[in-house]
């Protein structure tokens, strides 16, 4: 029986690789520092490993969902058990049983084994679906921000850059990673202590 912690992995790890390519068509584009023309594109890119790093939602939504799978990994691990005590006692017991009383019982034992199995996989498909929830939910978090950011700073195209990305070198200058962090965490600071959000919370780099 697979452990709910494999899965929990796979649900930790539904940040990395996530798309925020950015394609917008606003006004005249003007360069910045954290940003180059390109023709008459302005691009920027940032570091996506380390948005998800610091980005204190995903504290805290790890957090909920290890707590998640923790008891749900609990509440499987008990039936799962109880049913070995009722295999156990099964076998302690079959030599007094009539054969009827042991067909009977052996067919109860395995219908409680099906459910157990259809149990732990409704398990995986309810965090299966929390996974997909997270991953959209980060990604409309962090594309809406990064276009906030990039209509304050005159910037039409934000690319990922990581070890996954097609984005080989980025010079320093065209690096918003750590503006992105921050107005993130404000953002998320002011969601969590009811605040409510100034209309302009970006600063140009």
């Amino acid at each position: 029986m697979k452990n709910l912690s494999l899965i929990l992995n796979a649900v930790l790890l539904v940040a990395v690789g996530v798309l925020f390519y950015l394609h917008f068509s606003s006004a005249k584009p003007n360069a910045s520092q954290s940003a180059a023309p390109v023709g008459d594109v302005s691009i920027a890119y940032i570091n996506s490993d380390s948005i998800v790093k610091n980005y204190a939602f995903m504290d805290d939504t790890k957090a909920t969902l290890e707590a998640k799978a923790k008891k749900l990994d609990a509440d499987l691990n008990n039936r799962a058990n109880s049913l070995r005590g009722e295999i156990a006692a099964y076998q302690r017991n079959q030599s007094s049983m009539t054969i009827g009383q042991a067909q009977a019982l052996e067919a109860d034992l395995g219908k409680k084994q099906q459910n157990l199995q259809l149990y732990q996989q409704s398990l995986s498909q309810q965090l299966a679906e929390e996974e997909a929830k997270l991953n959209k939910e980060l990604y409309d978090r962090i594309t809406a921000y990064l276009k906030t950011y990039s209509e304050a700073n005159n910037i039409q195209v934000v690319m990922k850059f990581d070890p996954t990305s097609d984005v080989l070198y980025g010079q320093s200058a065209l690096d918003i990673t750590k503006p992105v962090i921050d107005g993130l965490n404000e953002l998320y600071a002011n969601e969590k202590s009811g605040k409510k959000n100034p209309a302009d919370t970006t600063a140009k780099k």
